[in-house]
């Protein structure tokens, strides 16, 4: 569906373009699109390079096992059918930590980890989500984050005054998101055990 709206965009405005004998318009927005592109990637890739690496120094250094002990409570409450010492606690937890610092991309690798052991756990037929993917896909989604990192790195990149402005709404943003995708994953889950 995205790809016909862009589609139809694209197509739209070469069309427009063409009508009102503006083609210059069309390919300059084109080389200016794809050279600020390639200079957002590269801006970005070094902000996902930094933080990907302080995560791998942190779980190294045992910091995400101390994290995932301490957010034990927390993972047993969100995922009861989850074994307390299983790998998926540990990418679930890093998962977390990573979106919690604001580090969504960074975060992609322990999530994809995380399904995939949770896939593991699942006993309903296959192709069906187990309650712990759905919670873990509600908390992922919703990202509660203290430090926006990618979005301040955005709003530096584009020339903002004041980069890190949003840090506070996007805390409450995220906290109420994330709260309200946790009650409603609840209710559905205790819902279906009726």
């Amino acid at each position: 569906m995205l790809n016909m709206i862009w589609g139809f965009f694209l197509i739209g405005g070469i069309l427009v373009g063409a009508f009102l004998g503006r083609m210059d318009l069309v390919t300059n927005a084109v080389l200016d699109g794809g050279k600020e592109a390639i200079q957002l990637g590269i801006t970005m890739a070094g902000v996902i390079a930094t933080w990907s690496g302080i995560l791998k120094i942190a779980e190294r250094g045992g910091m995400i096992d101390i994290l995932s002990d301490k957010m034990d409570p927390f993972l047993s409450f969100l995922f009861p059918s989850v074994p307390k010492n299983h790998k998926a606690r540990k990418y679930i937890a890093t998962n977390f930590v990573a979106n919690f610092l604001g580090l969504g991309w960074a975060a992609t690798p322990a999530g994809l980890l995380a399904m995939k052991e949770l896939a593991k756990l699942n006993k309903r037929e296959k192709g069906t989500a187990s309650n712990a993917m759905c919670m873990f896909l509600v908390v992922n989604m919703s990202s509660l984050q203290l430090v926006t990192v990618n979005i301040i790195a955005y709003r530096t990149e584009y020339g903002s005054a004041a980069p890190a402005e949003i840090v506070g709404i996007g805390i409450v943003a995220t906290l109420v998101t994330t709260v309200i995708g946790i009650i409603l994953a609840k209710c559905l889950e205790g819902r279906e055990k009726m």
